[in-house]
This record gives structure tokens, sequence and C-alpha cells, in this order.
């Protein structure tokens, strides 16, 4: 897949396939991710990325305030398709977008000891909010700070809490994506 951006006011009039190559650009693909969008690519024109993003935002938003046990399948399903932080590498249970790989890039680093900590915490995450996985914006941050904020979240156990935390993370995920694929198409 090209990560090359169409212009975001085109997005309506592309073949859905390549609507969802967008989405799954700047999130991690899903097709629940994609049936929830399908009718929005093709129906409202963004004026940029950022606001295709907050569309996005606002759809899986609206899907968590929802009481439908559907809704909260497709939205476990969107939320679930980001990969766990700081897979080793090759693991094959694991599938990382090449964005996915160069964001994590300072989590796959350090002691082994510390890595294996990360898996236990992503495994008492997991158990601790079925269906979801942690998200957050990596932004270059470091394993220790990262873990440092599982831990609070893990903690806090507010459930409703979390869904919002991971919405408003992949959003941001995707605006930067969205901002670096921009400044390197202008190189």
């Amino acid at each position: 897949m090209s990560s090359d951006l169409p212009a975001p006011s085109s997005i309506t009039s592309l073949p859905q396939e390549q609507q969802f190559r967008v989405l799954d650009t700047l999130f991690e693909s899903s097709p629940e991710l994609h049936t929830l969008m399908a009718p929005v690519l093709a129906n409202q024109t963004f004026s940029s990325y950022s606001t295709l993003i907050d569309a996005v935002g606002g759809r899986m938003s609206a899907l968590s305030a929802a009481n439908s046990s559907k809704d909260r399948d497709i939205l476990v399903g969107i939320l679930g398709s980001h990969p766990r932080l700081g897979q080793p590498k090759g693991a094959p249970t694991e599938h990382l977008s090449e964005m996915s790989k160069k964001e994590q890039a300072n989590l796959n680093t350090g002691a082994e000891e510390q890595a294996e900590k990360l898996k236990r915490m992503n495994a008492e995450y997991e158990e601790k909010f079925p269906g979801l996985r942690f998200v957050t914006f990596v932004n270059g941050r470091n394993r220790d700070v990262i873990m440092e904020e599982m831990r609070e979240r893990i903690d806090r156990g507010d459930a409703d809490r979390e869904v919002e935390e991971i919405i408003q993370a992949m959003c941001d995920i995707a605006k930067d994506r969205a901002r670096k694929l921009e400044q390197s198409a202008k190189i």
C-alpha cells in the first residue's frame, strides 16, 4: 500500500477501496472502521485530514455512547485493531503497519526485562478492559513513561474513560501520520 495520501477534498470521488486505504493509512486496518465510515466517505467532503479524522472520532464516540451490543462490538473491533505496544519484532500474532513500526521504534529497545514487563502489563490491561488494547500517542516517549501511563490507567479502572482515551489517542496518532505524510509529499 502506498502511504501517499490523496487530497482530502477528493476522497468522496475515489473508489471505495482507495477510500479504505486512506483510513488504513491514518488508522489501523479494521473492517469495522470501513463499515462505519463507508457512508461518510462516500457522501461528505473534507477540507483537511484533520476534519476527516475528527469525523472518524465523532463516529467512534457516538458508538461508545450507544447502548446497543452491536454498536459496542463494532467499536471494540475498531479499538482492538491497534497493535499492542512494544510487541517484539516478528511476533507472529501481531500485525504492525509500517507506520506503527516507526512509531513504536523507541519501545522496542532496551532491556529484555522491560519488554517482559510491558508484555505483562498489556495482558493485565486487556484483562481489566476486555476487548480493548492500550493505545496512547507514543510521540517519541520512552517505554518507562508509557508504562507509567499504562499503570495509571489500569489502576483507574474506568472502562468508559478508557474508551474515550483510546479514541482520542487513535485520532492524535492519525493526525500525526497525516501531518508527516503531507510533509514528506512536499519534499
